[in-house]
């Protein structure tokens, strides 16, 4: 077994995975809000918005007006999603200085998400990832489905490797493998990761494990002993699982903090402020949150969120 890492580094995602799918439209002040809260409790990567068309991510019509409104911390990188080039362009005329792409390593997931095939989803991104060479930005891949698939069911490990080798050899600087809705288990993602990583270099894989089945701290452990260092969460638990209604999506930022804390592993984030986040974002979508810790924090008949 691979000694535990002595660090970790959190990518946050509360801000736009986490709110992409509320029904309800977020300010753009409390989105901005959200995410200095976030740099101040220490998270130096933060996920804020996402260049998709607001026909289908209507929540991220004000992508621009978030990116020309956060004060930046100079430690922090403030990624968002591009999924093609005018995406991207829009991006970088916002301010952007990091992107994620994202694939998928299900055809079926592939087809009905993005409506083409794996290969096709590939040869999009070759312009993306050269634009963005040429603009001095960085790219981070995601990797959809990689423990299994709603239309699917399991995926191979050899399969999700295939597409996050291609991702990391067309120059994304990191991979993050994402659990999409969360049935992997610590074994399955222990496969999953030596499988990747005889493509991809431990250094360069994250995991994004959702929390569907009550799994992700487990997989995060698990992914730990297989020399993984980089995690996706999401503030509060933000962000729920399309695919199993009802259930609980992103693993939240403060579980995994807690988890790490106790092994060691040094983050350099403030868990108390994170707390704090969490249930000021829970308050003020007037809703519980999903992490165990900020709960447990909050106390039995003292609940702000109500």
């Amino acid at each position: 077994m691979i000694p535990l890492p002595k660090t970790a580094r959190i990518v946050e995602v509360g801000p736009r995975d986490g709110l992409q799918n509320e029904p309800q439209i977020i300010a753009t002040a409390t989105k901005v809000e959200l995410i200095a809260r976030l740099g101040k409790a220490g998270l130096q990567a933060i996920e804020a918005t996402s260049f998709v068309s607001p026909k289908w991510v209507p929540q991220m019509a004000d992508n621009t007006e978030v990116m020309r409104a956060i004060r930046r911390l100079p430690s922090v990188a403030y990624p968002v999603l591009t999924p093609n080039l005018k995406g991207l362009e829009a991006a970088i005329e916002a301010g952007a200085r990091e992107v994620a792409i994202f694939g998928a390593a299900s055809e079926s997931f592939s087809q009905k998400n993005i409506q083409c095939s794996i290969a096709d989803s590939l040869k999009r991104f070759a312009p993306v990832l050269a634009a963005a060479r040429q603009a001095s930005v960085r790219v981070r891949g995601y990797v959809s489905c990689v423990l299994g698939c709603p239309y699917e069911g399991a995926i191979l490990p050899s399969a999700v490797a295939q597409v996050a080798g291609t991702l990391f050899d067309m120059g994304c600087y990191e991979v993050s493998l994402g659990d999409t809705i969360g049935v992997g288990t610590p074994e399955a993602a222990k496969r999953l990761i030596e499988a990747v990583s005889v493509r991809v270099p431990l250094d360069c894989i994250a995991g994004h494990y959702h929390d569907t089945y009550g799994m992700a701290i487990a997989n995060i452990y698990a992914s730990l002993q297989c020399g993984v260092a980089t995690f996706d969460a999401s503030v509060a638990g933000l962000g729920g699982c399309p695919y199993a209604p009802g259930a609980s999506g992103n693993v939240a930022t403060e579980d995994v903090v807690y988890l790490l804390n106790g092994l060691g592993i040094a983050t350099d984030i403030d868990l108390d402020a994170l707390i704090d986040c969490a249930l000021w974002i829970s308050a003020t979508l007037k809703r519980p949150p999903a992490s165990k810790v900020a709960r447990a924090r909050a106390g039995g008949s003292c609940q702000p969120w109500s």
